[in-house]
């Protein structure tokens, strides 16, 4: 069900897709699921286990563009739940910070739905349902 994994938030796309697929096939035996402009994910036994994203896609997206390289977020943990507002207004009780709030999202996925939020320590949480 792919309820939580890494997200590595990567500057050179090419560079890091190639490396993983390299990488992963030769120690685990996995290949890429999809590997997209910006965008590829590995599962292994059926569960996420890691996804790459474009840097700058992701900081346009939570306003973030503007920020030096140094300054942009490298990782993210992405939980998948069921009502990314409800689960949105779970984190942010808890002390989670609102980055951007809960909207739908059809240039990632047609049925897709984030809230980006900062964890107290500052780390990156990708909320999504589909």
């Amino acid at each position: 069900m792919d309820a939580l994994y890494p997200r590595l938030l990567v500057r050179d796309f090419p560079a890091s897709a190639a490396f993983y697929q390299g990488v992963l096939r030769e120690l685990l035996g996995v290949e890429p699921v999809k590997v997209l402009p910006g965008y590829a994910n590995w599962d292994i036994e059926g569960e996420a286990g890691l996804v790459l994203f474009g840097r700058d896609r992701l900081a346009a997206a939570i306003g973030a563009a503007e920020l030096p390289q140094a300054a942009q977020d490298t990782s993210m943990l992405v939980m998948k739940v069921d009502d990314v507002d409800a689960a949105a207004a779970v984190l942010a009780r808890h002390g989670a910070t609102v980055v951007a709030p809960p909207q739908d999202r059809p240039d990632w996925a047609p049925t897709l739905r984030t809230a980006h939020l900062r964890d107290p320590e500052g780390n990156l949480i990708e909320l999504q349902s589909y």
